[in-house]
């Protein structure tokens, strides 16, 4: 029995099988569960305040208090659309393939399959940088701006997806004085953006730091006698390791900032954006508390016509894989599609604060 390696079942399972690579924002802070894969066009999103009401003292024959309950907002988005495609011509048939011994046995159809792998695994790691870069942004501005291409080159629309209502975000610290200058107060600033944290009931775990501001760490007195060991108490020592790729994380445990235990990273990670340049999904004068799984990643649905078949068909995942073959010019395309969304967990579970250094 001949299988079919490009039906749209193989094509599923090839892409199950891709090894994902580790992304910082992604992985640390937007998990994703299958109460994230929905079969909609749309996903519905709700978070909640925290509650910090105390109870209250009654009398013996008293009734007792109503709480009320906690309001909510429950929001409906349509998850932005990602499709990378890559196509095989019969001439990338016939050459030898990257690795592939010169006098290799290798037929059209076998080299076809290793082709399908690796093009699968070359557009999901930019698929996972598109999310990186949404992931990173949802927790700067508290929302991101999806712009949409016609084609490579065309622009579509452009529009804003955001978690707060309003003309600002209440998620933005702003700092008195630059750290890196005169007169800064870099303790009390970390610690004034956790109980910002702490007033919406949420504990702050986490400090991300830019290049830029990692030079602070170092040469700031303030922080140079936390480090101090003579003082008694062990707030933490700079010891620098990778635990994700590209961002480096201060210290062999968590700092204690006027009894916030933070971890600090050093988010020196890149993409090259659409013009070509090397972006930062961080930016480098740039500071944010906040917690893992503070958020989540959700997935839409996707709906087209598989190739050999006439009718739509829904389809759900992380990555959906298409083929469309193109009999008259001999071309066979890959594509690889996801509709994901980056969403807070809870309300306001972050607080960033930029140019904290001049």
């Amino acid at each position: 029995m001949s299988i079919d390696y490009f039906s749209t079942y193989m094509l599923r399972a090839a892409v199950e099988e891709i090894q994902p690579e580790k992304f910082f924002f992604r992985d640390r802070y937007f998990p994703t569960t299958a109460a994230d894969i929905f079969n909609t066009d749309k996903v519905l999103v709700e978070y909640k305040k925290g509650n910090r009401k105390i109870a209250a003292f009654v009398s013996d024959r008293s009734n007792p208090i109503p709480l009320e309950r906690t309001g909510y907002k429950v929001h409906e988005f349509e998850p932005p659309k990602i499709s990378m495609s890559r196509s095989l011509t019969i001439d990338d048939l016939k050459k030898r393939g990257f690795g592939e011994a010169i006098y290799s046995n290798t037929t059209p159809a076998e080299r076809a399959v290793r082709l399908m792998v690796n093009d699968f695994t070359d557009l999901d790691l930019t698929i996972s940088r598109r999310e990186e870069w949404m992931c990173a942004q949802t927790m700067i501005n508290n929302g991101c701006t999806v712009q949409e291409y016609v084609d490579a080159k065309t622009k579509g629309a452009a529009y804003d997806i955001l978690f707060y209502e309003g003309d600002s975000s209440p998620h933005i610290y702003t700092v008195g004085i630059p750290w890196n200058s005169k007169g800064a107060n870099v303790i009390g600033d970390i610690h004034a953006m956790c109980r910002l944290l702490a007033m919406l009931g949420l504990n702050a775990a986490d400090l991300v730091i830019g290049t830029d501001v990692e030079d602070v760490f170092y040469q700031d007195e303030s922080i140079a006698r936390m480090l101090d060991k003579n003082s008694g108490i062990v707030f933490g020592e700079i010891n620098e390791r990778i635990d994700y790729p590209g961002i480096a994380t201060l210290g062999n445990g968590p700092f204690n900032i006027k009894g916030f235990k933070l971890r600090i990273f050093v988010a020196s990670t890149t993409y090259e954006n659409e013009n070509g340049v090397n972006t930062p999904y961080f930016p480098k004068d740039g500071a944010m508390v906040s917690f893992p799984k503070c958020g989540h990643l959700m997935y839409g649905r996707d709906t087209h016509i598989p190739y050999g078949q006439k009718d739509p068909v829904d389809f759900t995942g992380k990555r959906i894989p298409k083929l469309i073959i193109d009999q008259k010019n001999d071309v066979r395309e890959l594509d690889l599609i996801s509709h994901p969304l980056a969403v807070p967990a809870v309300y306001c579970p972050y607080i960033f604060a930029g140019k904290v250094v001049s």
